[in-house]
């Protein structure tokens, strides 16, 4: 849809009115086989942020663009986003560094499956995407014991 649109924008002269499309995306570390693997991820599934001067005709090339189904508002008149909202998305999209994806949150119970407390049992106690590392209690000597964890050393119960 987004080249779609530029390649309409193009055709009909319109890139004084229509500045740019964008997909904003984020990149994210994601564990295949024990090995995290960078992926990008698309912040809003479905939707295209477009910088534009609405004029009737601007806004017709948007309109009928293919693939087109609606827009953020109410009726046929879209919702401009705020300048704030845009530079929080811009923030993210800019991010160089990739996050890690995690199902853990604190309080969960797993089970360490490598390392030197491999098959013990512990409660997930802090989480770290940045760094891919868990905080996990575990019971040693009747003591609960912290121990700094990467994701692919531990699985749910």
């Amino acid at each position: 849809m987004k080249q779609a649109l530029e390649q309409r924008t193009e055709s009909m002269g319109m890139q004084d009115y229509i500045f740019t499309v964008m997909v904003p995306k984020e990149k994210q570390l994601v564990f295949k086989k024990n090995e995290p693997v960078e992926e990008e991820r698309k912040l809003f599934p479905g939707y295209v942020l477009v910088n534009m001067i609405v004029t009737d005709e601007s806004w017709y090339v948007v309109r009928n663009t293919p693939n087109v189904t609606g827009f953020v508002g109410s009726g046929n008149i879209p919702v401009p986003v705020t300048p704030e909202e845009f530079g929080v998305i811009e923030r993210r999209v800019g991010e160089q560094q990739a996050k890690f994806k995690s199902d853990f949150q604190v309080g969960d119970l797993v089970v360490i499956i490598d390392g030197p407390f491999k098959n013990y049992d512990g409660t997930v106690s802090a989480v770290d995407i940045n760094k891919g590392k868990l905080t996990v209690l575990v019971l040693i000597f009747d003591r609960e014991t912290p121990v700094e964890l990467d994701f692919t050393q531990v699985r749910k119960k």
